[in-house]
């Protein structure tokens, strides 16, 4: 028999991190943290003091006191409390699409001689749309992966796509539509036997589970902050480029921001040595306060005990919809799930529209995918029992 939901709350260690999100009492449930993740309230207090007193306050002077550094100051706390990775390797700039596309460039420069990218079919369309608009620039070619659904990339997959022509292997560590969690540090691995550098996008997966990109060797990292780092829509993304890698790598975009000497403003560009040189533009300042924000919740609160939690929550999710006798399109085994759980059903869409007309807002992902994202934060048992009853209601209807 199922526990029920306020049993779990109440044993819940992290309970208490759900009243530090700015909260809608209109809404049933919002299951969609793994698409928008809610506002902390720190970030609204934090946001309202950089206008009034930062911006506000310092105008310009801001830069010298501290804006320049937060790039790769908040970078490096990025790291620190989710990749596994030491100071000097992350940074915070421009959009996740913006910088698959620098690390894109990047890894295939440092591989001459070598014209093939490789991916999954099924990966997020901004992957394979870039994947394959810098393969067509470089005169490469794409390597299609076809992975399972639910399976998605394993070794076996991978391996028989691996050869001496492979430059670059581009993977995300969570998929999109099924939330299988893939084996990081194995498939790294694979690549590097074969001579080929690996580019993770962890949009999915960076918040809500400990990566360890440094123990992994991983050569390169994207990722997005507005999901469970809960920084806002738009909110910039993140850079890894392992420190062996850093001097090498050179990216697309020169921009000042990118220069040994930012404020020189010399004839000629001199890139700097520092993680600073995968830079471009100036950057967006109140995006990544933001973005600070929601990385010190998340240090705070551990990410480890962040992802028992989204164990429990998943575990729980899937035990209710078994109950009800749904689709589930996502792996049984924890070790092998992100933090949604994806529902099978050929009315998916006409469902999820009526599951946000009754309160519920999920996720829908073509063609007959139901997306349950639930950030262990600010989710609690009974939020997800609440709106999987609607879910398990209105599919019921569709039955009748």
């Amino acid at each position: 028999m199922t526990t029920p939901p306020d049993v779990l709350d109440a044993s819940d260690p992290l309970a208490a991190f759900r009243d530090r999100f700015v909260i809608d009492d209109d809404l049933v449930a919002y299951l969609d943290g793994n698409s928008l993740g809610r506002v902390p309230k720190a970030t609204v207090e934090r946001l309202t003091t950089f206008v009034r007193q930062e911006w506000g306050g310092r105008l310009i002077r801001g830069w010298d006191d501290s804006w320049v550094d937060l790039p790769v100051t908040v970078g490096d706390e990025l790291g620190a409390a989710l990749l596994g990775a030491a100071p000097g390797q992350t940074v915070i700039a421009d959009s996740t699409s913006v910088n698959i596309y620098k690390l894109l460039h990047a890894a295939a420069g440092m591989r001459p001689g070598r014209d093939e990218i490789v991916i999954d079919a099924t990966n997020f369309p901004t992957d394979r749309y870039l994947v394959e608009s810098v393969a067509d620039a470089r005169g490469m070619t794409v390597r299609w992966l076809e992975p399972d659904l639910i399976d998605n990339v394993t070794v076996d997959v991978l391996a028989g796509a691996l050869g001496e022509r492979t430059a670059v292997v581009v993977l995300c560590q969570v998929d999109y539509r099924s939330g299988t969690l893939v084996d990081l540090p194995a498939l790294t691995a694979l690549a590097h036997d074969a001579g080929a550098l690996v580019l993770w996008d962890l949009c999915h997966s960076a918040g809500v589970l400990q990566i360890g990109l440094d123990a992994a060797r991983v050569d390169f990292a994207v990722g997005c902050t507005y999901k469970y780092l809960n920084s806002g829509p738009g909110s910039p993304a993140f850079m890894y480029v392992a420190e062996r890698h850093v001097a090498e790598a050179t990216q697309p975009i020169a921009g000042w921001w990118s220069a040994a000497d930012l404020f020189a403003m010399s004839d000629t560009y001199e890139v700097a040595p520092t993680i600073r040189r995968m830079l471009s533009g100036t950057p967006a300042v109140a995006g990544i306060v933001a973005v600070q924000e929601g990385v010190r919740l998340i240090a705070e609160a551990g990410v480890d005990a962040i992802r028992t939690k989204s164990e429990a929550l998943t575990a729980y999710t899937i035990e209710l919809l078994d109950e009800a006798g749904l689709e589930v399109a996502t792996p049984r085994d924890p070790a092998l799930r992100g933090s949604h759980v994806t529902v099978r059903h050929p009315e998916a869409r006409s469902i999820a529209e009526q599951m946000i007309a009754r309160g519920v807002v999920p996720d829908f992902r073509e063609s007959d995918l139901i997306r349950l994202g639930l950030s262990p934060l600010s989710t609690s048992f009974a939020e997800v029992a609440a709106g999987v009853r609607v879910l398990v209601d209105l599919a019921a209807g569709t039955r009748r």
